[in-house]
């Protein structure tokens, strides 16, 4: 666990270990919940699908493509839960692959057509 101070700034750090240099690494997803068990039933999404959905969310350059940086602001869920736990989902794609999608950045889900 690591703990901080409500509305303090959590910097968050993922890392590829691997001797392939020519990896990208891409932060698609990153929920917290109060249930380390259940990213379902309360959840809050920091980042969705590459599309940032928390304000406080921010990216940091990394001198590596293996590294992957970014910061987001402390909270609780409505002051019942002071324990917050997150998990993300990455992508891993060889370096400057365009079609993959360490490269497509946000996206959006279209509705799919229902008719037959």
């Amino acid at each position: 666990p690591y703990y901080i101070d409500l509305n303090q700034d959590l910097y968050v750090q993922a890392y590829l270990h691997s001797s392939d240099r020519e990896l990208n690494v891409f932060v698609d997803t990153c929920v917290a919940s109060p249930d380390p068990l259940d990213f379902n039933s309360l959840a809050y999404y920091i980042i969705k699908n590459g599309c940032v959905r928390d304000n406080s969310y921010a990216t940091y350059n990394s001198p590596y493509s293996y590294l992957a940086r970014f910061k987001f602001n402390a909270f609780e869920f409505m002051s019942r839960h002071t324990l917050v736990y997150l998990r993300c989902e990455l992508a891993v794609c060889r370096l400057g692959d365009f079609s993959s999608r360490c490269y497509q950045g946000c996206l959006s889900r279209s509705k799919r057509d229902t008719s037959s």
